[in-house]
């Protein structure tokens, strides 16, 4: 889990436009991640950006969440930590027999830097 040492959500509300949320994050440019990623020019890893949006959908939800498939994910621009401290999750959702459908965009002012579509189950203990 990334929330509270890699990031911390500073606002999340309901999109009732989109049925989903709007979230307001705050990266930590000290987090340890950015001393190998990359040494003098910090670049946040796309696996920790879907990382974000799985555990701010996870907050929003008050569930815990696994990430079945991700069927379109384009990285469009990296976040640097010390230029985008700062990071706006927009995600829609929508309810399946066994999870939710997200599609996900994640911004900052007019820079688009990922956006996501995928399927996310309620995790099961059974699930690692």
């Amino acid at each position: 889990m990334l929330l509270n040492n890699f990031y911390e959500i500073s606002n999340i509300e309901t999109d009732n436009i989109s049925c989903g949320f709007i979230a307001i994050i705050k990266l930590n440019p000290e987090h340890e991640i950015y001393k190998g990623h990359f040494p003098g020019n910090p670049v946040t890893p796309g696996v920790c950006l879907i990382q974000i949006v799985k555990e701010t959908t996870e907050f929003f939800l008050e569930e815990k969440l696994f990430l079945k498939s991700a069927s379109n994910i384009k990285f469009l621009s990296p976040v640097k930590p010390n230029l985008n401290p700062e990071l706006t999750i927009k995600a829609k959702l929508k309810q399946n027999e066994n999870g939710y459908s997200v599609d996900s965009v994640i911004s900052y002012e007019e820079i688009i830097f990922m956006k996501f579509k995928g399927e996310f189950t309620r995790y099961l203990s059974s699930q690692s």
